[in-house]
């Protein structure tokens, strides 16, 4: 058994993040656990530009964008273990890992943070009739294909889901020689940015069909075709004489992300219904005291930048507690969700004595125009600003100020919610 002040999970953008603030913040015993056989996690294969333009004011690949904080990491002299996998989290803040060179270890740490990012949803998920054929791939399998390994899944492509990661691969397999003949979405908007829409589909005449989903897949030995029908917006059923068949040898799966949050729950973490992540409060500590949780495993992020900033957040306010500094005076109050929110993060604040800015994020139940986001303490308005439009791709980020914060006063919960003209 080793003792370590800090254990950070996840070597990816979170992880990383979150490891430099911790060590600028003054903690100088802690490590860095990856599963995979380098640091990076998901951006050392998207290999796309348009990441950075919020952290670092300039238009940087995946790759790039990652490598500036490994840079700072090898800087730091950051120890870290890569091959590494974690198996056990207890809420004593034990950590169980396993890896080649280093066989069974156990680290007992004072302070842990969650980075484990996100999955894609499988097939298994959609229960989409068909046989279990080659040549169906998530997006992200299907990026890792191509931008690392070389390997062309297939030449005619259907994609299932709008979720950024699909838009990407559209533009990537028409680059590398594919026919992308439509991507479907059972929704009547896109799960991506609107840029990608434009940037990915737009631009490359490819078709995106709105409240449509595959019905059936065809081939027994190989992918030979899928059948696309429209579907009742209200019910999502698909409606009877509306079928259209595809030829195509490839279906990529962009029907969103599940955070990873196995080693959550093994260490006693509560997790939220809204986001499948952990519930925190403003310093992203759990329910566990010391366990702490950033990026896309307490909620899926659409843009990276938006991980880096909040695992900052984390790997500071995680020094803070080593340090025994941690504010959290006063009561505690729920952050609920109110009309048009889904998955507001924090889901607590704690009130007093507040010095600080909270940040708070969620992703719209659906598009409004012109409308107005609202944070309320019982009757009281504390915050509120218009926007022209708000859509589920694209996540809402606002700082309550401590003088807001402080206007709480003796109210039950703090609700957030979108008021559509």
């Amino acid at each position: 058994m080793r003792s370590v002040d800090l254990i950070i999970i996840g070597g990816g953008p979170a992880g990383l993040a979150a490891a430099i603030s911790a060590y600028e913040s003054g903690c100088r015993d802690l490590l860095i656990l990856e599963r995979e056989e380098t640091l990076g996690g998901i951006l050392k294969q998207c290999i796309h530009n348009g990441f950075g333009l919020h952290t670092f004011h300039e238009e940087l690949t995946g790759p790039e964008y990652a490598q500036r904080y490994i840079d700072k990491v090898l800087q730091y002299q950051i120890p870290y273990q890569c091959d590494t996998m974690v198996i056990e989290v207890t809420p004593d803040r034990r950590v169980t890992a396993v890896s080649r060179a280093n066989g069974l270890q156990q680290f007992q740490a004072k302070a842990v943070i969650l980075a484990m990012g996100c999955r894609e949803r499988p097939r298994g998920a959609l229960a989409i009739p068909g046989w279990r054929c080659s040549g169906i791939y998530t997006a992200g399998t299907a990026q890792r294909f191509v931008n690392l390994e070389g390997i062309l899944p297939g030449k005619r492509v259907v994609i299932l889901g709008s979720g950024d990661i699909g838009l990407i691969m559209a533009r990537r397999m028409t680059f590398v020689g594919a026919k992308v003949l439509a991507c479907v979405e059972l929704m009547p908007y896109s799960s991506g940015l609107k840029r990608n829409i434009v940037q990915c589909l737009d631009d490359y005449n490819i078709p995106l069909l709105f409240n449509h989903t595959v019905v059936d897949i065809k081939g027994r030995e190989r992918l030979e075709g899928v059948t696309v029908a429209e579907v009742d917006p209200k019910t999502h059923r698909p409606i009877a004489g509306t079928e259209r068949d595809y030829d195509c040898d490839t279906l990529l799966l962009s029907v969103g992300l599940i955070p990873e949050n196995e080693l959550s729950r093994m260490a006693g973490v509560r997790l939220s219904p809204a986001t499948k992540g952990a519930v925190v409060d403003e310093n992203l500590e759990t329910s566990v005291p010391g366990v702490f949780s950033c990026g896309n495993v307490l909620h899926v992020h659409d843009l990276v930048d938006y991980v880096s900033e909040e695992a900052g957040q984390a790997g500071k306010n995680a020094a803070a507690f080593l340090r025994g500094e941690q504010k959290e005076t006063g009561r505690t109050i729920p952050v609920v969700d109110g009309f048009g929110v889904s998955g507001a993060v924090p889901q607590k604040i704690h009130v007093g004595g507040a010095d600080e800015a909270v940040n708070v994020m969620f992703r719209p139940r659906g598009v409004y125009r012109n409308a107005k986001i609202v944070v309320s303490a019982g009757d009281r308005e504390l915050y509120s600003r218009k926007a022209r439009i708000l859509t589920p791709g694209e996540m809402v980020n606002l700082k309550l100020r401590p003088e807001q914060l402080r206007r709480i006063g003796e109210a039950a919960e703090l609700a957030v919610k979108v008021e559509a003209s």
